[in-house]
């Protein structure tokens, strides 16, 4: 859902991302027939995976989020094919195995949508899989120095 990083501060501890929304899709097909909007589910998801990708670096790379809850979701305008979203992570609070974030979407410097997203972070299940949410992580312009002390 995410195309390339935009800003990233550790320290905040927050993340900065840029989406565009593709001018056709599956997804449009029946959301809505003739008025083509992206459906709220896809832009919490995409909220989860930059919070997600905040959450990776910020372990780097030592802990896998998973998506557990969403809470105060607000979706202020639809968004449309064609449109390039900044998507934007805060981390709020870490510990006990759990994460939260705020999630916020903007397209034209105008506020979409927000949401307060809690993770499970988890140990990897498999070097394999690390190795591709890495792969993931590199396409997307995250840099490689919070990937490589991660063990």
């Amino acid at each position: 859902m995410i195309d390339r990083v935009v800003d990233l501060a550790l320290d905040v501890p927050k993340i900065v991302m840029e989406a565009a929304v593709p001018t056709s899709s599956p997804v449009f097909e029946g959301h809505w027939p003739g008025y083509p909007v992206m459906p709220a589910v896809l832009l919490i998801e995409t909220m989860a995976q930059t919070s997600g990708l905040l959450i990776l670096a910020r372990t780097r790379f030592a802990r896998l989020p998973f998506l557990a809850a969403v809470k105060n979701a607000k979706i202020r305008r639809s968004v449309f094919p064609g449109e390039t979203m900044t998507v934007e992570g805060l981390l709020l609070h870490e510990g006990s195995g759990f994460t939260v974030a705020r999630g916020q979407i903007h397209v034209g410097g105008k506020q979409v949508c927000e949401a307060e997203l809690t993770h499970r972070v988890m140990p990897f299940p498999d070097p394999k899989v690390r190795a591709e949410i890495e792969s993931v992580a590199a396409q997307v312009g995250l840099p490689l120095g919070v990937m490589s002390d991660a063990g």
